[in-house]
């Protein structure tokens, strides 16, 4: 259920507030620590932020899909790692409970989640399977009233923190996602452990790391849906997952574009600003464009979404264009920023490096491509 208009824009102007006031200050010493300070942490509790996606009923805000996504907006115009702390919460980690969980399973988790007692993560990637999700290794063998699961998940976010994995293992012998089974896993069952934080190429401060599985025993309690399901819910969790990231990509193309206008008209060459300069004004609007669209293109699909339509194919189109774009605004704010771009202190070169990963995570471009295709030629065109 949406929240009435005035509820709703006081809180798109909370979360504007707090990250032109709050985080973007902080974003230097995230880089350079890695990390994000524990009290910011604490204040996105309270603002609500680790529930946005999760029902009233269960201590969330309940957002529809479009209000995530123009609240994930909000939230991109800073450092991503900000958002990534509890992104697991609102999207990925938590959904596969919230689509496919029982009564017993929702009122267990969600109220703690929810409030960011419990920190969450989504456990499919594998060392031999990321694009091709169906091929997940870890097993599951059912053992009385547990499964006991043996694999290793890799560059799992949040695992450095999460308490709860929602881990995609193999239940049957059958070939391919039909085989593959959806469990609630907690962090301080014997066998689970956590490998050594991955040292990344951008978005410092939001951490990725190996979960191994061995032998660790699973109440069959906590298998999510029916055995064999669960690859089926991965790709629904999916799904919303790429419409959050893809606003948040219109978020920082939008930060970058006023952070390329501000330094353009400050900054002359040959006697005037070089926003007067009409290569560097073509580079502006080439910009301006792609976001637009972008925008346009999130929201509409999220009021789909909303509407309950299948937006399948939309919410590839979206991520495929949005996470594109964003990477090309980054690209021309360098080359607008000139040597400045490429030094830290202004931290162009820092959002370039961030933006980057946008491509790769919940589904490369390439697989949004072969989404497409296949969602278009079966629609008819």
């Amino acid at each position: 259920m949406a929240l009435d208009p005035e509820t709703f824009d006081a809180l798109i102007d909370t979360v504007r507030r707090f990250v032109a006031e709050r985080l973007r200050p902080l974003e230097g010493a995230v880089e350079e620590a890695d990390a994000i300070p524990p009290e910011v942490i604490a204040e996105m509790r309270e603002m609500g932020l680790f529930g946005l996606s999760i029902a009233e009923e269960y201590g969330g805000l309940g957002l529809t899909m479009a209000e995530e996504a123009r609240v994930a907006i909000e939230l991109g115009r800073t450092t991503p790692a900000f958002r990534s702390s509890f992104g697991t919460n609102v999207g990925i980690g938590s959904q596969g409970l919230v689509m496919a969980g029982n009564d017993e399973q929702k009122s267990a988790w969600l109220p703690r989640i929810a409030s960011g007692e419990i920190i969450t993560s989504f456990a499919l990637t594998e060392p031999d399977v990321g694009s091709d999700s169906g091929a997940v290794k870890t097993r599951a063998v059912r053992d009385g009233d547990v499964y006991r699961l043996s694999g290793t998940k890799r560059y799992i976010t949040n695992a450095d923190k999460a308490d709860l994995f929602t881990v995609m293992a193999r239940t049957g012998e059958e070939a391919g996602g039909r085989g593959v089974s959806a469990f609630l896993v907690p962090r301080d069952l014997p066998g689970l452990s956590i490998g050594e934080s991955e040292k990344k190429m951008g978005q410092k401060g939001a951490k990725v790391a190996d979960v191994i599985l061995d032998d660790v025993p699973v109440p069959a309690a906590n298998r999510l849906g029916a055995e064999g399901e669960g690859f089926k819910i991965a790709m629904r969790v999916l799904d919303r997952g790429r419409l959050h990231i893809s606003a948040v990509c219109v978020g920082v193309a939008e930060r970058l574009i006023a952070d390329c206008v501000a330094y353009a008209t400050e900054r002359k060459q040959f006697g005037k600003a070089i926003s007067e300069h009409q290569l560097i004004q073509a580079m502006i609007a080439d910009s301006k464009t792609e976001a637009l669209a972008a925008r346009a293109l999130v929201l509409e699909t999220a009021a789909a979404k909303d509407a309950g339509k299948d937006v399948v194919m939309e919410s590839a189109a979206a991520k495929y264009f949005a996470s594109e774009m964003v990477g090309r605004v980054a690209d021309r704010a360098v080359q607008i920023f000139g040597g400045a771009g490429y030094i830290a202190d202004y931290g162009i070169e820092r959002l370039y490096r961030d933006v980057r990963l946008f491509r790769i995570y919940e589904g490369t471009s390439q697989i949004q491509q072969l989404i497409i295709a296949r969602e278009t030629i079966k629609r008819g065109g």
